[in-house]
């Protein structure tokens, strides 16, 4: 199987926010948006750059660097930090996870955290009783505009609060928190053994939230402009308003030897529906194929180290990020300008607009060269546990995947509608997604 060449759709950081200053989507960006998430686009890679994010340079030379720093911290200190309780899902985690097969994921570490906040469930808990407090409230001056526009967003808020979470009190709260420690469990910090981890982090995680929920509001454009029962600014106000939002700060372990056939033992015996799907695993040593299954994912371009942990440029133009598009065509490696964050349909946001935006499938191949790492970090967008994970008004399930799209995946991940049922909310969705994959 030979991939195509990326070429991933972009938009600058200007012309985002200036769409996004209207009430709707300029048509560019929409046939942007269009063309890399569209439905109508089979050839669309679930993927879109923004350039010329301001500050990226310096808050990525910031942070990737102490990937390969945690990662190299003694045991002891990683056990620190690492919370089993969470199912890995908070702090440090190792060879917890499986991507394919049952085969446990040994060649990354990951470092988990919530750059919005260090306690989900106290976030959540202050703005209901903000919430409460404000509808209670009178005000001082019902006639002063900026007092207005206030109350607008209080009432807003509420209405999302109301209509997403059905939780009654504090105390189911956090009766839910404790019986779901993976979704609310709060961050550990290396305080103590990487302290300039915890700012770094929230900094760059806080800035991709920013500029996602932007590119959120472009999309509830596009997909109200074509669905008729889509409900507005969906994408934007779950992105805005929840506070479930998980950064991973990921480190890729250097080979040992200098051969890609690490996966030879995955490769497919050729029984599947799906032509050239013994070839995928090639493209999968250093994460193994899947779909991401939050809102929206946002990353920052990749940094590769050598054994002393020093920046150098990636030696081997076959590593890196590969997708396969809605048809099924293998794409990659993606390659990413340094002042470029890149977002990633996932399928919470596929099932919330009826299957207008897609999912793809995506792994990362390993560096030929011995010796050399890899550092990234993703902000996965979510909604919070109790929202809803509803179709639009007339769209059905086989709109949201289609059995065509379906035979494109590659045999490792699991279709959308084995995890996803209707009437299931985001927690429930993302426990069956966990326990398939862990």
């Amino acid at each position: 199987m030979v991939p195509r060449n990326a070429n991933v759709v972009k938009i600058s950081y200007n012309d985002l926010v200036a769409a996004c200053s209207n009430d709707a989507s300029s048509s560019s960006v929409d046939d942007l948006i269009e063309q890399a998430f569209g439905k109508a686009n089979s050839s669309s890679l679930g993927i879109i750059a923004i350039t010329d994010v301001p500050s990226l340079p310096s808050l990525r030379t910031k942070l990737l660097p102490l990937a390969p720093k945690l990662a190299a911290l003694p045991p002891q200190q990683l056990e620190e930090i690492t919370a089993p309780e969470s199912q890995y899902q908070v702090g440090w985690s190792h060879g917890r996870e499986k991507l394919e097969g049952d085969k446990l994921d040994f060649s990354k570490g990951s470092y988990y955290a919530n750059p919005l906040t260090d306690d989900l469930v106290e976030s959540m808990l202050q703005r209901r009783r903000y919430n409460a407090a404000s509808r209670l409230g009178d005000g001082d001056n019902d006639n002063d505009e900026s007092h207005v526009h206030d109350k607008q967003q209080i009432e807003e808020l509420l209405n999302w609060d109301e209509s997403l979470n059905q939780i009654q009190n504090e105390e189911e709260l956090r009766q839910l928190a404790n019986a779901n420690p993976a979704f609310f469990a709060p961050n550990v910090w290396p305080s103590k053994s990487l302290p300039e981890l915890e700012n770094a982090l929230k900094e760059m995680g806080q800035l991709i939230h920013r500029v996602g929920v932007y590119l959120a509001k472009c999309c509830d454009s596009y997909v109200a402009a074509r669905c008729p029962g889509y409900k507005p600014n969906t994408l934007e106000s779950i992105l805005l308003h929840s506070k479930c939002c998980k950064a991973r700060l990921l480190h890729y372990f250097a080979k040992d030897d200098t051969s890609d056939s690490s996966n030879n033992d995955n490769v497919d015996d050729g029984d599947s529906s799906n032509s050239g799907i013994a070839d995928d695993t090639q493209f999968s040593s250093w994460c193994g194929w899947h779909n991401d299954h939050g809102s929206l994912t946002g990353l920052v371009p990749a940094m590769y180290h050598d054994e002393n942990g020093n920046i150098v440029q990636c030696p081997d133009e076959d590593a890196g990020l590969y997708i396969k598009s809605r048809n099924g065509e293998l794409v990659g490696p993606v390659k990413l300008p340094e002042n470029a964050l890149a977002f990633q349909v996932g399928e919470t946001m596929q099932v919330h607009t009826g299957g207008w935006l897609h999912a793809t499938p995506h792994a990362v191949r390993g560096c030929k060269k011995g010796g050399i790492s890899r550092s990234t970090f993703a902000v996965f967008m979510e909604p919070e546990y109790h929202s809803s994970m509803d179709l639009p008004a007339g769209r059905s399930v086989s709109d949201t995947q289609c059995e065509e799209a379906e035979k494109s995946l590659p045999k490792t991940v699991r279709t959308l509608r084995s995890r996803w049922k209707l009437g299931m909310n985001f927690g429930e969705f993302s426990e069956a997604t966990f326990a398939a994959f862990h």
